[in-house]
């Protein structure tokens, strides 16, 4: 039964790194900007960065089950 945090917060993680990342290379692939009134090279090296943890906070969460 205390699995049940450890897969919950893996998909959490998981479903948003994944979408994060699938959004900032569609704004890339587009030329548009990943976030307003920010460097394009910066907005989408954060972006990515974050998309990155979030999916090795996903993939270690699912190791605790």
């Amino acid at each position: 039964m205390e699995s049940g945090p450890a897969i919950f917060a893996g998909v959490v993680f998981a479903l948003f790194g994944g979408g994060l990342l699938m959004w900032t290379v569609a704004r890339v692939r587009h030329r548009e900007p990943v976030a307003l009134g920010v460097s394009p090279v910066a907005s989408a090296t954060v972006a990515t960065l974050a998309a990155l943890i979030a999916l090795a906070l996903g993939t270690w969460c699912f190791t605790r089950v």
